[in-house]
């Protein structure tokens, strides 16, 4: 079931993630495989919560805060799916 490997997946942590507690925006998009606009505009809408530090005000984002941002996309895919609605898809 789709509730399933949520759950699996949330448990699981990467090497990458476990090691730092936060991850700059270049980072997040990595792992999220989208472009650093695409970040920004997540931190910017508020959608994924993010701090600024340093003099510069340099972005950052808690690993916990990406891993829930995560499991919260899955969750609402799955309720998508399971609803009948469909997204359209990547090429």
């Amino acid at each position: 079931m789709v509730e399933e490997r949520i759950l699996a997946w949330i448990g699981r942590k990467t090497a990458f993630m476990a090691e730092k507690r936060f991850m700059t925006l270049a980072d997040v998009g990595e792992v999220l495989n989208i472009s650093s606009s695409q970040t920004y505009a997540l931190v910017r809408s508020g959608e994924l919560p993010a701090i600024q530090v340093g003099g510069r005000g340099q972005w950052r984002v808690e690993t916990q805060v990406l891993e829930d941002y995560i499991a919260r996309a899955y969750q609402k895919t799955a309720a998508s799916v399971r609803d009948g609605l469909h997204a359209e898809h990547d090429a």
